[in-house]
């Protein structure tokens, strides 16, 4: 490769997670298609296959909405975080379950088209100047697209070789993929339908994702605001004996990044909270034996200096503190990552040997 790259290993976290993720889908599907197969109403009956590909299709909507959704009420809530920490497998499972329905109507809808059926999926109808009528595929494909190509990317290599700022645009595809869904959604099923329990699903859905990322962005402009009237030359952070051993603070700076405030063997220690490997929130994870762990995919830094364990040459920033009176405080400058910095001893906490 010609990125250095080290794979991140499986965890129990990963292993429970994807567990719970796919029995919610089993669970959805059985009850789409079994407990429940009235809940859907049409014009005409429909077929076992059509039926699939419906229950399919449902379940993807309903999957990508739970996806975006998890970031806002993350940034809201923070016992939300755990959910965040492996969305990208959720955004494969919703992939393949995408493919699943689209195989399922080009196998029914187009298989017995005098032409190729991906090509009849293209050009069978071609309406585009009405409403009612609208070929709604075309939202279905540009979607699929998106999602087959986040999944695609979605592997650390991707992220290192493209770089994460180029990873994160590509990633923020999402919107205009969710988007497509949405109108995928309204101009297809949704006009072919009598009862609405479906579409009672779909509006919520729809809207929880609008709104949640509206009252997200609304309650970090607040925070920002707070900032902004603190000093700008030391940051409180908070007061020492609300400091717990191995535990971090966090504390939000002007210039929007976040510092981790440690209390390691009765010493006060502060790093960046996001973590070199992908932007973790470091100030979430323990420290044992001087080194924090990520809790998202394990990579540790020592709070002293911010660096990695040998072999690894990961590092991060760190900042300097001060105590004013018992009122802990830290210089919003970063200094450059890897640098040592002189722990401050807590007056609250008894001081063990330090490790080295």
């Amino acid at each position: 490769m010609s990125v250095k790259y080290i794979p991140v290993q499986w965890n129990n976290n990963k292993w429970i997670y994807d567990a719970v993720m796919l029995l919610g889908v089993a669970i959805f599907l059985y009850i789409f298609l079994n407990a429940s197969p009235d809940i859907l109403d049409h014009e005409r009956p429909i077929n076992p296959q059509v039926h699939n590909a419906r229950a399919f299709g449902a379940c993807a909507f309903v999957m990508l909405t739970v996806i975006l959704c998890i970031g806002p009420l993350a940034r809201l809530d923070k016992r939300f975080l755990p959910l965040l920490y492996n969305r990208r497998h959720f955004g494969v499972m919703t992939t393949f379950v995408g493919i699943t329905h689209a195989s399922y109507i080009v196998d029914w809808y187009f298989a017995f088209s005098s032409s190729d059926k991906y090509e009849a999926l293209l050009f069978s109808n071609t309406s585009y100047g009405q409403l009612s009528g609208f070929p709604f595929e075309v939202f279905g494909i540009f979607a699929l697209s998106i999602l087959v190509i986040l999944a695609a990317t979605s592997h650390d290599f991707w992220m290192k070789f493209l770089t994460a700022p180029v990873w994160k645009r590509i990633h923020y595809l999402i919107y205009p993929a969710y988007l497509s869904v949405v109108a995928h959604v309204s101009l297809g099923i949704l006009q072919d339908q009598q009862a609405h329990a479906f579409t009672v699903i779909f509006i919520v859905g729809a809207a929880a994702v609008g709104i949640l990322h509206l009252l997200a962005a609304l309650y970090e402009r607040r925070q920002d605001k707070a900032i902004a009237a603190q000093p700008a030359d030391w940051i409180e952070v908070c007061d020492v004996s609300e400091m717990s051993e191995g535990f971090a603070k966090i504390k939000l700076l002007p210039d929007g990044k976040r510092v981790a405030v440690f209390l390691m063997e009765g010493q006060l220690s502060a790093i960046s909270n996001a973590c070199a490997h992908q932007n973790g929130p470091l100030g979430e994870g323990r420290v044992l034996d001087c080194f924090v762990t990520c809790p998202w995919h394990g990579f540790q830094y020592n709070v002293r200096n911010g660096q990695s364990p040998a072999p690894f040459t990961e590092k991060v920033p760190t900042y300097n503190l001060r105590l004013m009176g018992t009122s802990v405080q830290v210089d919003p400058n970063a200094n450059p990552p890897g640098t040592p910095v002189d722990p401050v001893p807590s007056p609250l906490h008894p001081q063990t040997e330090t490790t080295t």
